[in-house]
């Protein structure tokens, strides 16, 4: 099942009562996606797949969405679309359309260049797992950065809160307009935040004692005793000098500590240049999964 779930209702959203009718994902990156969503999300069940949405933050990609039982076959675009038009069509801030189903393998290979041939990107992504007693420091981590949870309270850390945002804008892809990645980058880390008040985990940060600058972050969600890390990333002139690998390991056990995880998931793209050292601080990859989405032109 899933953990605070929440369905539409008259003058608002309300925890489902009746959870039990929903058909939680099989895929653990699936599951942890909706793990790592906003308290007001907003999850139904349809006919062959759910609709997973985020109110506080229509710019989300991969919180809008349609997740389908099934990956796609030959013929499959225009009725998926059809359905994302119906569900998103009073929200005209939902400028995507994304999709992805809840199977490891990759669908047909017609289907998928039918949705190129529309304009979607096709995202491969990798899961990765650890046990709690399985994560392990790199032999060359950084000694010198201090790690640290910043304070997720209204008006708390504001300064070093804002630093991530220009962290993550400046690691952004390329081709991504900047004035709407920074807005985006805001709103899913207050809705990040909302979770950290809750006791859901924190937003962990490398600082640079010398000037105490943050050169690093990442976030963890903690939900039934499962951590799904969020947004690692380094500051370009601080990348190869260890931070990153000091980041995760202090990051997940300062979790067990403070929030009881008992496993850890990194979900990066298939081509992410991480991978390897994620794998060498005690991950293994457990599933590969899929998803398209078509970008709103600017």
């Amino acid at each position: 099942m899933f953990p605070g779930l929440y369905v539409a209702a008259a003058g608002g959203y309300r925890r489902s009562s009746n959870v039990a009718e929903m058909s939680a994902p099989r895929s653990l990156v699936a599951a942890t996606d909706i793990d790592v969503l906003p308290e007001d999300r907003v999850i139904e069940q349809r006919d062959g797949y759910l609709l997973v949405r985020s109110p506080s933050n229509p710019a989300h990609y991969w919180g809008n969405y349609l997740l389908f039982d099934e990956a796609p076959s030959p013929g499959d675009a225009p009725r998926w679309e059809a359905r994302f038009d119906a569900e998103f069509g009073q929200e005209p801030r939902v400028r995507h359309r994304a999709f992805t189903w809840d199977r490891t393998g990759s669908g047909s290979e017609a289907a998928l260049d039918e949705f190129a041939r529309r304009g979607y990107v096709s995202e491969e992504s990798v899961g990765l797992v650890a046990r709690a007693d399985r994560v392990r420091a790199h032999p060359r981590e950084n000694r010198q950065v201090v790690v640290r949870a910043l304070d997720p309270a209204a008006d708390a850390d504001e300064e070093q809160w804002s630093a991530i945002v220009e962290l993550q804008v400046a690691g952004r892809e390329q081709g991504q307009d900047e004035p709407g990645y920074r807005a985006y980058s805001r709103a899913r880390l207050d809705d990040l935040r909302a979770l950290f008040r809750a006791g859901r985990g924190a937003w962990f940060v490398a600082v640079e004692p010398a000037r105490g600058e943050i050169v690093a972050g990442c976030g963890v969600v903690v939900t039934d005793g499962r951590g799904r890390f969020q947004a690692v990333d380094t500051a370009l002139d601080y990348r190869r000098r260890g931070i990153c690998s000091r980041l995760v390991v202090d990051a997940a056990r300062l979790s067990v500590d403070l929030y009881r995880a008992e496993r850890f998931v990194i979900v990066a793209d298939a081509g992410y240049h991480a991978l390897g050292l994620y794998e060498s601080l005690g991950f293994e990859e457990e599933e590969r999964t899929f998803g398209v989405c078509l970008r709103p032109r600017e």
